[in-house]
This record gives C-alpha cells, sequence and structure tokens, in this order.
C-alpha cells in the first residue's frame, strides 16, 4: 500500500492516493453477531504520576443485611379520580405519616413522588387502605387553578378554603436487599439487579430534599435561596444547587456530590419579568400576544390575598374595560341575589379598596379554568420562586451563565465538601437504619499526567504543544489549499469587505495558503434588507450568477450578527445543498492575526488541506492503526430545544478518510423522530435491494480514499447516552453498523471497539497539591471508576478558568485488543487532531465533528411550522406516525468535505 505520509528528506506534505473503483453492491445472508460489555482488562501505566482528589465521598455499609421492602401506591380523590402531581402525592404521603404512624408500626417512608414507596423491613399488612385528609392550607395551594381568590369570580373562590379527603391505598410489590450493592461492589454479576437497590438509595436522598422545601431535577436539589441566584437577563436566573448520586467504585460505594445549575423564572413582579423578556422598558412597549404565550402555565401569588394560581391565559381588554359578571344581594333587603356586570378595576377599587395604578390599562391576568375566567390585575400578581424554566437559552444568557457560574477548583471542593457535611445524611433515619454512614472528606486517588503528542506542521517542522496549546507563529500548513476563484458576499452593513480580504490574503501568505484576490465583492443592497432570510439569500445569489462566469471554488460570507444570525440556516442550505460551494461565514468585531488565522484553519479544512498531524500519523507509526485498515467513526444525535416536542432529533456520524491518516473526516446526516437517542439509520435497506444508509456513504468514501483498503478494524466513538443505553447501543447501532457492511458483500466483519463518551457527568477533580486545575492529559482508571466495567477518566484539555471537567470514557467492545495504554494514549491523540482550532479539546474530535455536523445540518430545515404543532395538530400519517422531513442532501461537490468544521 502507498505510504500516505511525506518523504522525511524532502520535507513535502503527505500525498493522498487517488479515488479508486468503488466495490459492487451484494447483499449476502449472514447474521451479525451479538455483543455484551466487556469488563476491565487492566490499567494504564504510562505518565507521571500525580496525587488527585475526586468530589466522590466514601460511604460505609454496616447493615448489609437489610432489605428494602417497595409499596405501590394509588391515591385517588373523593370522585374516585386518579390524583396526579408530585407535590400534592408527597404532602399526601407525608400527611399520612403524621396521621397513621402508629398504624404504620412507626416505619419511616421513602417516596419517590410518584407510584412507589419504600420501607426497611415490611409493613404490618401486604395491603393498606388509609383516608386521609387535606385542610385548607394545603387544599388552597393545590386547587390554585380553580379559580378561587377572592378576585372577581364570583362564589367559587370559597372553594379554596374547604378540606379534601384522598383515599390512599399501599400494596406490597417486591423486596430489594441491600446486599446486591456488596456484590456489585465485589465485582459479581448483579449489576441490573443492583440498580435498583441504588435507585432507593438516591430516592432517599431526594425525598430529604423534598422535605426542606428544595425543587427537585432528577438527581439535583435546589434551595430556595437568593444567594444562589444568577440574573442571566431576559427574566431568567441560574439558580446554584446540588448535584448527590450513589454510585458503585473500585473503593466501594461513593456519595458523588457536585455543584449544579438549574433555569428557573426570576421571582418577583410578573409586569418586572415580561419587561425583562423582551427587553423593554415600559409596558407599552409589551408585545401582548407574545406575553400570553410566555406566560402560559406560569404560577403566580396574588399579593393581596397571598395564594397561588397556574396562569391559563390572559383577558382580552384591559382591567378597566374587562367586564365580568358578579353576584350580589339584592338592594331591596330581601335574601335573593341579582347578577351585575362589572369591570375588574371596578370590583377591585369598590369590593378590596385597592386602587390600581398601571395595570388599569393592561390586560388581566386569567387564572381560572377555561371556561370559568378568573381575572388577577398584573400589579398584584408574583411569580412564585423555583420555578423551571425549559426554553432554550439566547446566546447571550448562556455567556453570562458561564460568566457568571465559575467556580475556581478550590472554591468548587470547599464548597462540595461543606455540602456533605451541613446535610447530615448519616442522621436520616432510612440511611441510619441500613447501617450507611458517609465520611466527609473528598477521595484521595492517584492520577497519571500523559506524554503530550507531538505535532508535525509545514515543512517537516515540529510543533510541540506547552499545557494543551499551541500556534502556527512563523509555522506553515502542513497541507495548504490554493485558493484562485473566490467571492466575499456582504450581509452587513458595518464591514469593510475590502479590508477583510486583503487582510486574510496577508495572514494566508503567512500560513502557506496561497489566496489570489477575489473576484470580485458582493454587497447587499439596503432595500434587500427589510426581506425575509430566504429572499436575501436569494437575491444574493442572482448577484452572484449575474456577476461570475461559473460557481467559484469558496465563498467568504459576512454575517450581521455573530450567533443565531437569521441568514446562516438559508445560506448554507443555498451553498452545500443546491450549489455544492464551500462557504466560511464570519461576523468579525475586530481582525486581529488570531482571528484569521481561526477562520484560514477553518477554511483549509474545507477545501481538504491538513492544518496539523500528529507526528506519528505523519510517519504512519500510530500503534494498532498504522499496520491494519483502520475507520474511525463520531457519533452524535442532536435534539429540539426544550419545549420543542414536534421538532426532529438529528443523527450526525463522521467517518476517518485516507487511512493511516485519523485527522481526516465526513459525515453523513440523518433526521430522525424526535427525542430518539439511538440513531435509527445506519442501516436502511430499500425495496430495490440498496442500502440507504448512514454508514455505506462512509465505508464507500474510507474505501476510495485509502488506496482501496476496506476497513478490517472499526473504532467508534458515541456520544449522549447513558449507562442505561449502552446495551442499546451495541444491540441496535453495532448492529446496523455490522449489517451495513455485510449489505457490501463482505463474509469477514471487521473488529470492533465500540467507546461511549460523556461529557455530563458529576465527577471532579482536583489536584491535591496545587489550588490550579488539574493539567491537560490527566486521567484516572482506579478507585473512583466502575468496580468491573472499562472505564476511566481523561482530562486533554487546560482548563483557563472555572473547574475543569474530564470526559468519563466508557469501552463497551474491545475486539482489536488495545493495551489500555495504547487506548488511552490513542484517545488523548484525538484530542490533538481537531483541525479548527490549536488547542487539545475536551472530547475526542470525531464526536465533535459528529456534533458540528448535526448542529449545522440543523440550520438548513426551519422547524417553525412544526414547533407550532407539538400540542398536537400536527399531520398525521396513515400509519398514525407525524412525518419527519428529511434533511435535504448535500451535493456531490462537497458532500466527502469536511464543510463542518
Amino acid at each position: 500500500m502507498e505510504k500516505v505520509a511525506g518523504s522525511k528528506e524532502t520535507g513535502e506534505a503527505p500525498t493522498l492516493p487517488p479515488p479508486p473503483a468503488i466495490p459492487p453492491c451484494v447483499k449476502p445472508e449472514l447474521a451479525s453477531p451479538k455483543y455484551s460489555i466487556v469488563s476491565r482488562s487492566g490499567i494504564g501505566t504510562a505518565g507521571r504520576c500525580i496525587p488527585l482528589l475526586a468530589n466522590h465521598f466514601k460511604v460505609s455499609v454496616n447493615a448489609p443485611d437489610a432489605v428494602f421492602y417497595q409499596y405501590s401506591i394509588s391515591i385517588t380523590s373523593e370522585d374516585k379520580r386518579d390524583v396526579d402531581g408530585k407535590g400534592i402525592r408527597r404532602k399526601l404521603i407525608e400527611r399520612l405519616y403524621q396521621t397513621y404512624s402508629s398504624e404504620l408500626h412507626n416505619k419511616q417512608f421513602a417516596f419517590d413522588g410518584e407510584k412507589s414507596l419504600y420501607t426497611v423491613g415490611p409493613l404490618p399488612q401486604n395491603k393498606l387502605v388509609f383516608t386521609v385528609v387535606l385542610e385548607e392550607s394545603f387544599a388552597k395551594r393545590e386547587t390554585r387553578s380553580s379559580g378561587g381568590s377572592g378576585s372577581p369570580s364570583g362564589k367559587r373562590s370559597k372553594r379554596s378554603f374547604q378540606s379534601k379527603t384522598f383515599q390512599v391505598e399501599i400494596s406490597y410489590a417486591t423486596k430489594i436487599p441491600l446486599r446486591l450493592i456488596g456484590l456489585t461492589l465485589k465485582a459479581a454479576d448483579v449489576d441490573n439487579d443492583a440498580q435498583d437497590a441504588f435507585r432507593v438509595l438516591d430516592i432517599i436522598l431526594r425525598q430529604q430534599a423534598a422535605s426542606r422545601g428544595c425543587l427537585l431535577v432528577r438527581q439535583s436539589f435546589f434551595h430556595d435561596d437568593s444567594n444562589n441566584l444568577v440574573d442571566v437577563g431576559g427574566g431568567v436566573c441560574g439558580l446554584r444547587g446540588f448535584h448527590s448520586s450513589f454510585r458503585p467504585t473500585q473503593a466501594g460505594l461513593s456519595l458523588n456530590m457536585d455543584v449544579s445549575t438549574t433555569m428557573i423564572l426570576k421571582p418577583g413582579p410578573v409586569i418586572d419579568f415580561i419587561l425583562a423578556n423582551q427587553n423593554v422598558r415600559e409596558p407599552r412597549y409589551v408585545d401582548w400576544v407574545k406575553a400570553r404565550k410566555m406566560l402560559k402555565n406560569m404560577r403566580v401569588k396574588s399579593t393581596h390575598r397571598n395564594m397561588e394560581y397556574k396562569i391559563i391565559g390572559m383577558s382580552d381588554k384591559p382591567c378597566n374595560h374587562q367586564y365580568f359578571s358578579m353576584k350580589v344581594k339584592n338592594n331591596d333587603g330581601s335574601n335573593g341575589e341579582q347578577t351585575m356586570e362589572i369591570t375588574v378595576y371596578d370590583y377591585f377599587a369598590k369590593h378590596c379598596g385597592i386602587e390600581l395604578t398601571y395595570s388599569q390599562f393592561l390586560p388581566c391576568l386569567d387564572v381560572g379554568k377555561p371556561k370559568k375566567p378568573n381575572y388577577l390585575p398584573l400589579e398584584l400578581a408574583s411569580l412564585v420562586s423555583l420555578q423551571r424554566y425549559t426554553k432554550a437559552l439566547s446566546s447571550a444568557q448562556r455567556a453570562s451563565l458561564v460568566e457568571q457560574s465559575r467556580q475556581k477548583p478550590q472554591e468548587k471542593s470547599r464548597i462540595v465538601t461543606d455540602a456533605v457535611r451541613n446535610y447530615r445524611y448519616d442522621n436520616d433515619p432510612l440511611l441510619a437504619a441500613c447501617g450507611i454512614s458517609i465520611e466527609k472528606q473528598l477521595t484521595q486517588v492517584n492520577g497519571r499526567v500523559l506524554e503530550t503528542p507531538k505535532l508535525k506542521v509545514g515543512n517537516n517542522d515540529d510543533c510541540i504543544p506547552r499545557n494543551g496549546r499551541w500556534n502556527f507563529n512563523n509555522k506553515t500548513l502542513v497541507k495548504p489549499v490554493k485558493i484562485e476563484r473566490w467571492i466575499v458576499v456582504n450581509f452587513s452593513a458595518r464591514c469593510d469587505t475590502s479590508h477583510i480580504s486583503r487582510e486574510l490574503i496577508n495572514s494566508g501568505m503567512r500560513k502557506g495558503i496561497h489566496i489570489e484576490r477575489p473576484f470580485t465583492l458582493l454587497e447587499e443592497d439596503q432595500q434587500s434588507r427589510r426581506g425575509g432570510p430566504v429572499a436575501r439569500v436569494e437575491k444574493m445569489f442572482e448577484q452572484i450568477k449575474e456577476k461570475l462566469p461559473g460557481p467559484p471554488e469558496f465563498i467568504l460570507c459576512v454575517l450581521p450578527e455573530k450567533k443565531n444570525s437569521i441568514i446562516y440556516g438559508p445560506w448554507k442550505k443555498k451553498c452545500l445543498s443546491d450549489f455544492g460551494i464551500v462557504t466560511q461565514c464570519i461576523s468579525p468585531s475586530k481582525i486581529n492575526d488570531q482571528y484569521l488565522t481561526n477562520v484560514l484553519l477553518k477554511i483549509n479544512s474545507k477545501l481538504g488541506g491538513i492544518n496539523s498531524l500528529l507526528a506519528l500519523e505523519y510517519s504512519s507509526h500510530v500503534p494498532v492503526i498504522k499496520d491494519t485498515p483502520t475507520m474511525i467513526l463520531g457519533m452524535d444525535v442532536s435534539h429540539g430545544s426544550p419545549g420543542q416536542a414536534a421538532v426532529p432529533s438529528i443523527a450526525a456520524v463522521v467517518g476517518s478518510l485516507n487511512w493511516p491518516l485519523i485527522s481526516r473526516y465526513r459525515a453523513s446526516i440523518r433526521t430522525q423522530s424526535p427525542k430518539v437517542e439511538m440513531i435509527d439509520g445506519l442501516y436502511k435497506p430499500l425495496a430495490n435491494g440498496n442500502d440507504d444508509g448512514i454508514i455505506r456513504e462512509l465505508l464507500m468514501d474510507f474505501y476510495r480514499t485509502s488506496n482501496q483498503r476496506k476497513p478490517t478494524q472499526i473504532i467508534v466513538f458515541r456520544d449522549g447516552v447513558s449507562e442505561s443505553q449502552f446495551n442499546q447501543v451495541l444491540n441496535v447501532e453495532l448492529d446496523q453498523i455490522i449489517k451495513a457492511y455485510m449489505h457490501l458483500g463482505e463474509a469477514d466483519i471487521p473488529k470492533f471497539t465500540v467507546i461511549i463518551a460523556q461529557k455530563n457527568h458529576h465527577t471532579k477533580l482536583f489536584q491535591a497539591k496545587a489550588p490550579d486545575n488539574i493539567p491537560p492529559g490527566t486521567i484516572v482508571d482506579t478507585k473512583i471508576v466502575h468496580p468491573r466495567n472499562y472505564d476511566f477518566y481523561l482530562c486533554a484539555h487546560a482548563g483557563m478558568i472555572g473547574t475543569s471537567r474530564p470526559a468519563h470514557y466508557h469501552v463497551l467492545v474491545d475486539e482489536i485488543g488495545f493495551s489500555p495504554d495504547d487506548l488511552q494514549n490513542f484517545i488523548h491523540s484525538l484530542s490533538y487532531v481537531y483541525q479548527r482550532s490549536t488547542t487539545a479539546i475536551s472530547i475526542v474530535a470525531p464526536i465533535c465533528y459528529a456534533h458540528l455536523a448535526a448542529q449545522q445540518m440543523g440550520q438548513f430545515i426551519k422547524f417553525e411550522d412544526l414547533s407550532e404543532t407539538s400540542s398536537g395538530h400536527a399531520s398525521i400519517t396513515s400509519s398514525g406516525a407525524v412525518p419527519i422531513p428529511e434533511l435535504p442532501r448535500l451535493h456531490e461537490s462537497v458532500r466527502s468535505s469536511m464543510f463542518f468544521c
């Protein structure tokens, strides 16, 4: 096979082989094998040792024979309806214990807020039925949506003051022995059953937090404390709290405690929220249609009666013109009643003694029922605290949250340790009954710092990263492209495109990229800016066709906004899907060499160049890869923003090209059902016998660019799945990959190594003897890792601000047979091949590329119409399924490029 790397003697850049013929498609009748998760084969030894601390707290279990009894809970109201809502169900179980503790032999509960209740040891009987009464103080809160508050809705307000009766039925379900945890810690194969025991322990922690009035979000809890609020604008705050969960580790059971943040509505007057949310100064500028949509289902408190309600809408008219019917006693002294029409403003003035000021001219909140409105003036309503905000944050809000939430390693470790000491988990009666005690200091663990990979740049020069960073000062790119036919288009009135193009040419020359003068500079005219984004893009392309004799090889596009420009999606679709033209979008606030270098790195990668290579890769000496054709896959699924239930998910897979390189990739992307994490388009057989799946495309391009070599090893990196989904990755996704390979007529299935990469976990590592972040290359594969499964923590990047979070890698399958050191060094190296930047990244490059590809292709189709129908009005196919819109396919000219860079 031809060597891909250049000659050391001449210092030439690597030359890539010409594309050969593609093999024929033959469909064999073979069954794919089934896989199970592998156990740890050993630990690594490479690198220098470093003493670390982890936010895991050792847990001792002194009553291992204790048994949890699980009971099913059924709660019905007086009219025999099931009672939903975790809030009221928790209150009822709490009241049940207060009322009937002696009948239950004073047995303590752990209640999950839904259908299950747990005790240590059995209750007196397998089935118990109790009648529970919630008095008015509870009933007011839980019946807030009925409209009763003394505000304008007639006599219905009296309902809030009635006690309510409920029936609670407790039925035995099963036993969960605590010893299952001990067996898991000894690495016996009972992990699935032991998950139930771990879940009970976590439920106990959640119940403890619920009893303190905390907001619960999965395994995190948040106090109503203004000191923990971070105002990010738009009426939204970040609320700092804590994540807590029990985890099995090599060192035994541990409590993982971490700082956590959730988004909530900023408590306070509703009018303040509306003004902040719409970024206006006065109510007269408010868009009330937008406000009505935003406020729906929020909980408010009436300041004149101190009662809670749920907003169902807003009145059509302002307070001083909004009438409602009110029953009053007859004027003649008789016992009868008559109905009169009165405005909300007059009602509060005459019957409540409240003179409304600014809100008399504004709409009222409707806090009643759909057919029985109950109007509450805006100035008498305040948002209740601890209400989650689940919509997507804007770029400015995200930036503000990150800026204000940063905590240095020393500060974070102190906060976490103080939390474990202050919450006194050992005193919980249920944990005490299990003999559980928790140490109050961070776990000490030995880590290693892997050697930094060396890089090669142009002219065979070495580039040695320092602290996870390097630069191209006085250096050229490994394989710079030549850009001859290109143009600049400008959608921004504030940019001087002549200056940008000159500086880009000059910077490119210093990096080895020869860039000719642009063929033309096209400015969007003033009138076009008033149009919609699609029309603006179409108009610009009309100009391009008029001014150019043929399509350019590259377009530099200047956008008006740095983030979330409405032009971006339509522009990318037009260029990449319709015309097959590589494009780079910019929106510079200032132009300097560093900015231009970053732009050039992206342009060079998109046009087929290579910026830098690992030194081992340059010389074709990557261990395990060098002698055997090896394909690397990065897989990710991108979901719609919270609250957009009908927006399709986008699955993206990138595959490596030009073996034995591990720095070049191409992407294949498909839409799939909303919120579905497993990728279902990897293998897609058609009626005509062909396969239209993702993997076939990637296999074909690997073969074409790797000197007609088929991959005999495939390394799969999968992002975004939880531990409960690991088996699905093997049984669903890996199975599809194998079927796609077999569909090409191959009898010999490649060897697979499948690795899950998790970013969103709660393990943090701190230096034991220094206040700084852990250095890049820090790895931990002992003590705090799983007692049996093959996992490790690797922090490849340098944490410059805040506290570094290592990536958590799980090896599910390793048929290739990497040694621990080879695998860990290989994964570490893949954080240094990311062509867009000159820093080591926090997770392997193939996963980052898959994420970028999904994100960019998601901009191709706009989902506004779908998101509006998420309440159930979307059109349904004859099979009963909501149709999933397909992404436009990329033009063949850019299909195999790194367009996502």
